[in-house]
């Protein structure tokens, strides 16, 4: 089997916004991103009530261990009485939520202000790519 080099490699920036922790995801977020980015999520929501924001703009690819992986720091967040929020990148993305009855378990926002992620052709797992969502005015949207 020839090697796909294609694939995005998955890593992730962190930054502070006031008492907000910022976290930009990029690449493909798959059974080996997972185990790579776990330790660094967890050391990120060890304390009590975390308030962490995850800007997905720059994931390329999703699958159900990626959505495993957000389904895990969300009930972790919680548990210690804390908030999390999605910048999810397209309405592909949103879709994809919907279809694993995911739609009602994440708060989603626009982006914090300040440096933002390339953006990239999303490829979500089940779904075709389709753009970036339009009208996405105000601080929060939902997904129905």
């Amino acid at each position: 089997m020839a090697d796909n080099h294609t694939r995005s490699t998955a890593h992730h920036t962190t930054r502070s916004v006031g008492g907000t922790t910022v976290v930009t995801l990029h690449g493909e977020m798959d059974v080996l991103a997972v185990l790579a980015l776990r330790t660094a999520l967890d050391a990120l929501t060890a304390g009590p009530e975390p308030d962490l924001v995850l800007d997905l703009r720059a994931v390329s690819f999703i699958d159900c261990s990626g959505l495993g992986m957000l389904c895990r720091i969300r009930n972790r967040i919680r548990s210690r009485h804390g908030r999390i929020r999605l910048v999810p990148p397209d309405h592909a993305f949103l879709r994809l939520l919907r279809r694993t009855g995911l739609n009602g378990a994440f708060e989603l926002s626009h982006p914090i202000p300040g440096p933002g992620p390339r953006q990239h052709g999303p490829r979500w797992a089940g779904t075709s790519a389709e753009h970036a969502p339009e009208g996405l005015n105000g601080p929060l949207m939902s997904v129905s």
